[in-house]
């Protein structure tokens, strides 16, 4: 689940190349003592495109889910540090264009308020259906079974 704070803050200052957590599965139950925060998801639909647009607010320390897929992403909005092993660290300011390659997954810090959208080729029209094909699982055995990230409350579980 998305918490404001957590790992890696110190002093209001934060560095997410930084933090003590090595992997983001401790990252995410380092995050558990957090607040929740609400980061509102879009959904849109063109002809053979689903498109999902997150709104980030500022401060807002996050994990994503396990990407399946290649697809491009669009920060329309703010900047975002990120860190994963397919991207090592990095910050992303809008406008910024990329590309998520399979097997990412994600963990994030918004400097400021951000807007992140992705875009994954379908005709199917279910969000459900959808992110079962896009989506993969990651089972986190640092967190209790009864624990659901936030990223999956924007679909019902499958």
């Amino acid at each position: 689940m998305a918490r404001d704070g957590g790992c890696g803050q110190r002093g209001g200052v934060f560095e997410l190349a930084e933090f003590a957590c090595p992997t983001i599965d401790q990252l995410e139950a380092a995050m558990l003592d957090g607040v929740p925060v609400e980061m509102p998801v879009t959904h849109r639909f063109t002809p053979g495109l689903y498109i999902r647009e997150i709104s980030i607010p500022a401060g807002t320390l996050l994990t994503s889910a396990l990407h399946w897929t290649e697809h491009p992403f669009v920060i329309s909005k703010g900047r975002i540090e990120v860190v994963s092993e397919t991207e090592g660290r990095v910050v992303y300011e809008a406008p910024h264009t990329g590309i998520t390659k399979p097997g990412t997954r994600r963990a994030l810090y918004a400097l400021t308020d951000t807007i992140w959208t992705t875009f994954h080729a379908t005709d199917e029209t279910d969000v459900e259906k959808i992110c079962a094909t896009i989506l993969g699982p990651h089972e986190n055995p640092l967190l209790p079974d009864s624990f659901t990230p936030a990223y999956s409350q924007s679909f019902p579980r499958i």
